[in-house]
């Protein structure tokens, strides 16, 4: 069994997950637009270039989504990216925090060297961390 996690975008699905795959290492497997359905016609007007369906790898995690007209930022989930160094963390947090919304800022904590909380400006919200050695399991 596998756990992915699927988010509604208000029309930057596709954008997000192009920053997400050029600036953290993902990779997108699949990605289609209403559009390229088999039967568009009954694609509603306007959307014909929505993301219906997209799929991305990040590290071993499968990012899903789409465009959903009035789909809402995130706001009691996180997706968490535990990175290996610092300098790794204080990269991603400059990265997706631009244009973005910082909820807490980067800094050590009692359980990590660096943490930090934040929504990027598709919406998305995240946890950066990247834990005390001696906290790793």
């Amino acid at each position: 069994m596998k756990l992915d996690i699927y988010v509604n975008y208000r029309g930057v699905c596709e954008q997000a997950f192009r920053f997400y795959e050029q600036h953290i290492g993902g990779k997108i497997t699949s990605m289609m637009a209403f559009n390229q359905l088999p039967d568009s016609t009954n694609v509603p007007k306007g959307r014909e270039n929505d993301i219906l369906h997209a799929t991305i790898e990040i590290g071993e995690t499968v990012l899903r989504g789409a465009d959903i007209p009035n789909a809402e930022p995130i706001r009691s989930v996180y997706l968490t990216l535990r990175v290996d160094s610092a300098e790794e963390a204080e990269r991603l947090y400059s990265l997706l925090s631009e244009g973005g919304e910082i909820f807490m800022p980067m800094e050590e904590t009692f359980f990590a060297l660096r943490y930090a909380q934040l929504r990027d400006k598709f919406g998305t919200s995240w946890m950066l961390l990247c834990e005390h050695p001696s906290t790793e399991a």
